[in-house]
């Protein structure tokens, strides 16, 4: 049946692109600046907070690539367009960041056992300077991060970068203070296990839509009472429900009438049902098949398309 869209004025993608250009700039600087101290000071932190950076950069790279792609018309050849580009982008920077806490993990657990003397003054300057500029690059991808996971996926990054920035300069503290080298492999471990934390709810989310599975705020019992309400209507069956990207949600079902009705009536009774997944559900894509009663042989809300 029918399709509901929603409408996006084309300076909002502008503004996306021009804000990820600058983030990325803003973390070229920092990762720079962070692997030349890291070498001179010999803090492993301040070579995480680097590395960590590095990975904002690519994963900025990523999402701005993939928001261009996603902007591409459908064709005969992609009636989908590139839509999934978005969240393929969300997937590879969520766990870019699992990978990279694994491997901050290993190295912090290494230092334990030889022990590093690290120069604690240029770890909290430029620690300071990575928490000025993240929270600038936070700040521009912000808004921007509510309705996209391949934008949240970016914001994460440089989310968790700022705090483990803050990390590193309160590590430099305490090594100037009192002298205790260990912090600096304790706050590794620390920041990995954050970053682990803060990418696996992403990467889940991630995989069920390239999966296809229900989206999770839809309930299909609960679709099936309020079209079962509908007088003239049956059941619906041979259902599926799917997410394209952070805005669609596709829906396909058969819709079993009582009764033998002219098409005009189907079709205002079709499109009533259209509008009612879209209001109450945020259903947008809707396709629909009408029968009359009992002719699939099979009212099972969920079955296979190819019979045995």
């Amino acid at each position: 049946m029918g399709d509901h869209k929603h409408e996006h004025k084309h300076d909002h993608g502008n503004l996306k692109g021009r804000n990820l250009g600058i983030a990325i700039l803003l973390n070229v600087g920092i990762t720079v600046a962070q692997i030349i101290g890291g070498f001179i000071s010999g803090s492993l932190a301040l070579m995480s907070d680097a590395l960590h950076n590095f990975s904002d950069v690519l994963a900025l790279i990523i999402s701005w690539f993939a928001s261009k792609l996603s902007k591409r018309d459908q064709t005969a050849a992609q009636t989908y367009g590139y839509k999934r580009a978005e969240i393929l982008a969300a997937l590879i920077n969520a766990i870019s960041l699992i990978v990279i806490a694994f491997f901050l993990t290993k190295e912090a657990i290494s230092r334990f056992s030889e022990p590093v003397e690290v120069q604690s003054g240029m770890v909290m300057i430029l620690g300071g300077l990575s928490i000025v500029l993240n929270g600038l690059s936070v700040l521009l991808v912000q808004k921007e991060a509510k309705d996209s996971m391949n934008m949240r996926s970016a914001y994460l990054h440089l989310l968790s970068d700022m705090i483990s920035s803050i990390a590193v300069v309160l590590g430099g503290l305490a090594m100037y203070l009192w002298d205790v080298s260990w912090v600096d492999g304790v706050l590794s471990i620390g920041i990995s296990l954050y970053l682990i934390y803060s990418s696996w709810g992403l990467v889940k989310e991630s995989v069920r839509i390239l999966m296809q599975f229900t989206p999770s705020k839809v309930n299909l019992e609960i679709i099936s009472s309020e079209l079962e309400s509908i007088p003239e209507v049956i059941n619906m069956h041979h259902v599926h429900v799917w997410q394209l990207d952070d805005k669609q949600i596709n829906f396909e079902a058969h819709i079993s009438f009582k009764e033998d009705l002219n098409l005009s009536k189907v079709n205002e009774i079709l499109h009533k049902i259209e509008l009612l997944l879209n209001e109450k559900f945020d259903i947008n894509h809707v396709i629909l098949q009408p029968e009359i009663k009992g002719y699939c042989g099979d009212d099972s809300m969920v079955n296979q398309d190819v019979k045995k």
